[in-house]
C-alpha cells in the first residue's frame, strides 16, 4: 500500500472492538490510543506519514502471539517496529493509516552471549548501546558491529531492514543466525536448526536442513521477529584506524579501482567509507543560512566550508585488525595500492588520544575550534569501527534546518527532513563516477546539495548513500524533497541501478509490474498472511480483497 493509503474497509467500530480485545489480551496499561500518543508515532523525517490507531506494547513472545489473533479477528492490521529508529526510512510510522504500531521496545532482554564462539541471542529491544555496555561490563572480549542510526536504535531492527555497520561484520544480515519469528495466524516458526528444539548448532550455523528462510523475514511482512542469534566479533589483538584524503572529484573512481583487489583478498575487510566534503560540512554543522538563503550551497561559500573545515573532495575510512604483524603487512599493502593517488594516515588508540590531549591547547593558540571538531569527526568514525554506538553520524541529517536541533539522538523533532537514496552497484569506479552524474543534476534542480558516502560493503558491491536534507517546517522544501526523492530512484533505475533498502515513500517504486519476483513474494505473503494483517504494503505489495 503507498504511504499515506487508509485501509478503506477499515472502520472505526471496528478498531475500537480491536482495542478493547488487546487491552484484554495483553492488560490495559500495554495499549495506548490517547491523542498524545498517536501524534508520538506519527512524527517523521519524511514530508509526510500514516498515522497509527493505537500503540501496542508486548513484553513477550506469547504477547506477540495474542496480538496477532485478534488483529485476525477483527482486521486490523499490525505494524511491528523495534525501537522506532528507522531514520529516513519511516522512523516508527505505519506503512498505512489506521494500522496498530506493535512496538517491540519492552522486549529487550539480551538471552544468551556466548563467549567462546563469539555470538549472542537478543530481543528487538535490545539497542546496540546496551548490548555493548553488556559486553564490556562483562569482560566478554567481544565486539558488537555498531551502525550510524544512534545508541537508541535496535540490533534486530537494523537487521530487518538489512541494514550495515563497520566492521567485518557490518552486512549485519550475514551474522544472522536463526530467527524466532511469530506468524500472522499467532504460530511460532524458528529458522535454522532452531526448529528441532535440541539443537547445539542453533547459532553457529545459519542453514540448517532444508530450506533456508530466514531471508524471507528481512525486508518483508511475513512475520513479526522476536529474537535472533547474532555473531559478535572477538576483540582483535591490535587495530588500526585509516583515513585519506582525495583532492579532486574525479580521483573516486580511481580510488575504488585501486581498493576492489585489497577488499577481494581479504587485506581489507571491513566496509570502507568515502564521504564528500558536503557530508564532512554536515557532520560539523549546519547549512551556512548566515552567508547565503541560496540552495544548493553556491560554489565559492562551498568552497571556503572546505577551507575552513580541512575537507578535500573525498575523505575515506576504514581499519585494519589481527595480530601486529598482519596490520603492519595490511598498512604496506594499502600504502602501496595508493601510492601516487594519496597517502593513507593510520592512527592507533595511543595516537588518537594524544591528538586530544594536545588539541585544546592548540585550539587555545589558534583561537579556533575547528581541529577540535575534526578531531570530533574522527573520534566517531574510529569508535564505530570499534563496535562503539555514538549518535553523531546523525548530525548530517540536520544539515538543512533553519533552527538548530536540541535533540540530537530524535530526529523526528525539530523540522529535520530526510530522505535515504542508497543505489547499489559493482565495486567498479565507473559505476561510481555514472551513478554521481545521474544524481547530482537531480539535486541541483530540487535546491538539494548532493551529500555522499560510497561505502565498500561486500567484497565486490558498493553503495552509495545520498540523502537529502530538508526543513519540515517549509512546505515547499517538503514537496521539493519528495519530488527530488522520486526523480533520483526514477532515473537510477533506468541506468541498472536501485536502492539496497526503501523508506515508506519508496515501497511502492522498487515494484515492478509483471515481475516473476514481487508475484512469487505476494505468493508467499499470501500463503503466510492471506488477510495481510502484518505490515501491508511494507517491500510486499497490499494483497487484493477477494
Amino acid at each position: 500500500m503507498p504511504q499515506g493509503e487508509s485501509m478503506s474497509t477499515l472502520q472505526p467500530e471496528q478498531v475500537q472492538h480491536a482495542i478493547e480485545a488487546w487491552a484484554t489480551a495483553i492488560g490495559s496499561d500495554k495499549v495506548a490510543h490517547d491523542t498524545a500518543t498517536i501524534e508520538e508515532y506519527s512524527r517523521t523525517t519524511q514530508a509526510s506519514a500514516p498515522r497509527p490507531s493505537c500503540i501496542l506494547y508486548p513484553d513477550s513472545t506469547e504477547e506477540v502471539q495474542a496480538l496477532t489473533r485478534v488483529a485476525q479477528e477483527y482486521g486490523v492490521p499490525l505494524y511491528p517496529i523495534s525501537c522506532g529508529k528507522n531514520w529516513g526510512y519511516g522512523d516508527a510510522c505505519p506503512s498505512s493509516d489506521g494500522a496498530a504500531v506493535v512496538d517491540l521496545g519492552r522486549m529487550n532482554k539480551i538471552l544468551e552471549v556466548n563467549t567462546d564462539l563469539a555470538y549472542c541471542v537478543i530481543q528487538p529491544g535490545v539497542k546496540q548501546q546496551e548490548l555493548y555496555d553488556y559486553l564490556q561490563d562483562n569482560d566478554t572480549g567481544l565486539w558488537v558491529d555498531a551502525f550510524a542510526a544512534g545508541p537508541d536504535a535496535s540490533m534486530v531492527g537494523n537487521t530487518a531492514d538489512r541494514g550495515f555497520g563497520h566492521t567485518r561484520y557490518g552486512d549485519h544480515v550475514r551474522s544472522c543466525c536463526g530467527m524466532e519469528v511469530v506468524l500472522a495466524d499467532g504460530r511460532i516458526l524458528k529458522t535454522g536448526f532452531g526448529h528441532y528444539g535440541n539443537s547445539k548448532a542453533e547459532h553457529v550455523y545459519p542453514y540448517g536442513v532444508g530450506p533456508y528462510l530466514d531471508g524471507m523475514f528481512t525486508q518483508s511482512n511475513y512475520g513479526i521477529i522476536t529474537r535472533i542469534g547474532l555473531w559478535l566479533l572477538p576483540e582483535p589483538e591490535h587495530f588500526s584506524f585509516f583515513y585519506f584524503q582525495l583532492p579532486k572529484f574525479e580521483d573516486l573512481g580511481e580510488v575504488v579501482e585501486r581498493l576492489r583487489p585489497l577488499r577481494l583478498d581479504g587485506t581489507l575487510q571491513t566496509a570502507i567509507h568515502i564521504g564528500n566534503d558536503l557530508r564532512v560540512m554536515a557532520s560539523i554543522g549546519h547549512y551556512p543560512w548566515d552567508r547565503t538563503e541560496e540552495t544548493p550551497i553556491p560554489g565559492e561559500i562551498r568552497q571556503q566550508l572546505r577551507k575552513e573545515t580541512s575537507a578535500q573532495s573525498w575523505q575515506g575510512s576504514g581499519s585494519l585488525t589481527g595480530t601486529k604483524a598482519q596490520v603492519r603487512a595490511s598498512q604496506k599493502a594499502l600504502r602501496k595500492a595508493l601510492r601516487g593517488l594519496c597517502s593513507p594516515k593510520f592512527v592507533d588508540d595511543r595516537k588518537l588520544n594524544l591528538m586530544e590531549a594536545v588539541a585544546p591547547t592548540i585550539m587555545k593558540i589558534t583561537s579556533s575550534d575547528m581541529l577540535g571538531k575534526r578531531l570530533g569527526i574522527l573520534r566517531q568514525n574510529y569508535d564505530l569501527l570499534k563496535g562503539i554506538p555514538t549518535a553523531e553520524p546523525l548530525r548530517g541529517a540536520q544539515w538543512r534546518v533553519r533552527t538548530k536541533p536540541e535533540n540530537l539522538e530524535d530526529l523526528r523533532g525539530d523540522g529535520v527532513g530526510l530522505y535515504w537514496v542508497a543505489p547499489t552497484m559493482p565495486m567498479m569506479g565507473e559505476d561510481a563516477l555514472k551513478i554521481q552524474g545521474v544524481i547530482e543534476p537531480i539535486f541541483n534542480a530540487h535546491g538539494f546539495d548532493m551529500i555522499v558516502s560510497f561505502i565498500l560493503l561486500t567484497e565486490r558491491s558498493l553503495v552509495a548513500i545520498f540523502n537529502i536534507a530538508f526543513d519540515r517546517t517549509i512546505p515547499e522544501e517538503r514537496e521539493a524533497a519528495s519530488k527530488c526523492y522520486e526523480a533520483s530512484i526514477e532515473a537510477l533505475a533506468e541506468n541498472g541501478y536501485y536502492s539496497y533498502r526503501a523508506g515508506l515513500q519508496g515501497m511502492n517504486k522498487i515494484r515492478s509490474n509483471g515481475s516473476t519476483f514481487w508475484d512469487v513474494a505476494s505468493d508467499i505473503k499470501r500463503a503466510l498472511d492471506p488477510n495481510d494483517i502484518i505490515s501491508p504494503g511494507r517491500y510486499i505489495a497490499p494483497l487484493d480483497k477477494k
